[in-house]
């Protein structure tokens, strides 16, 4: 089973207008309302793929009650932990600039954090756990290291996808993918990235740590993958990009629904990439025939200069 874990989701109240007024008073054409938060785009995502899984993490109040009852329609499993602050509210205008409010997520106590615990050691042997989005300074780092080291004690494949000093945290714990930007990638090496041979010298060092699988988003330049027998390079498929919103959650979702059942790598990047363009093509997270459609445009090559295998 995949379990994705979201320490702060939210509400994302989703706004659209021709013009967004400061200080004036502002009709809205179009209105949605999503669920929010890193994880919880790969759960939908994983979903939509036809894969199943089971959402965790902190939830309360009516904005909890309706990510729960969101995700279930959409035949999501959800075992949240119910805090007793609401869960945050996320406003985000889109008009000719986009502007965001993002609140503020709960503080998460002592005992709830044990819950988490109690429920990462209850998972079995091969399973996954995709710990995903940022982290409340008010928990401690130690907290998510614990997390790390129960999956690496009782096999559970460890996937994190956050950034800034979180990931620079975990690192060492060796997990089985992590996701950085060309930014998040310098970060870690206290350096700045402007090409993919710089990605790819310093994307080794992090395998050459124990981390499984490194995937680099480049922007425009496209992606690249690196374990410790491959490196490899995705050019994303060429199309109108209308949301990059859940764009990297869906290219870990791409890979780890295509991962699962077969093990190749090189194809369940494909499909991440693929996924990942899905989703910026359109104003919501992908649909499973969106991804198919563009599997056959995601461009591999290779950047050892060997061929790759597909």
């Amino acid at each position: 089973m995949i379990y994705t874990c979201t320490i702060t989701p939210s509400l994302d109240y989703t706004t659209y207008l021709p013009e967004f007024r400061s200080g004036k008073l502002n009709r809205s054409e179009e209105v949605h309302y999503y669920p929010g938060g890193k994880g919880i785009n790969v759960s939908r995502v994983l979903r939509r793929l036809e894969v199943d899984n089971i959402a965790l993490g902190f939830a309360g109040g009516f904005t909890g009650d309706y990510i729960q009852h969101y995700l279930h329609q959409e035949g999501i499993y959800t075992d949240f932990i119910q805090t007793e602050e609401i869960t945050r509210i996320n406003v985000k205008i889109k008009a000719g600039e986009e502007t965001e409010l993002n609140g503020p997520g709960p503080d998460i106590s002592l005992e709830q954090q044990q819950q988490l615990v109690s429920k990462v050691r209850g998972m079995k042997r091969d399973d996954w756990f995709v710990l995903a989005g940022r982290f409340p300074e008010s928990i401690p780092p130690s907290f998510f290291r614990q997390l790390a080291m129960i999956c690496n004690d009782n096999g559970i494949r460890f996937v994190l996808d956050t950034s800034g000093p979180a990931l620079k945290e975990l690192i060492d714990m060796k997990p089985f993918l992590i996701k950085p930007n060309e930014q998040e990638l310098g970060e870690l090496f206290n350096t700045k990235i402007t090409d993919k041979q710089q990605a790819l010298h310093f994307a080794r060092k992090l395998v050459a740590t124990g981390v499984e699988h490194v995937i680099v988003s480049m922007g425009g330049e496209g992606a690249l993958l690196v374990t410790k027998d491959m490196a490899i390079s995705a050019e994303a498929p060429k199309g109108q990009v209308v949301n990059t919103v859940g764009a990297g959650d869906s290219l870990v979702s791409g890979f780890l629904a295509s991962f699962t059942k077969d093990g190749d790598t090189v194809k369940a990047f494909r499909t991440g990439i693929a996924s990942g363009s899905a989703t910026a093509f359109q104003s919501d997270l992908c649909e499973k025939k969106d991804v198919q459609a563009l599997m056959d445009k995601v461009l591999i090559s290779s950047l050892d200069g060997e061929d790759v295998k597909w």
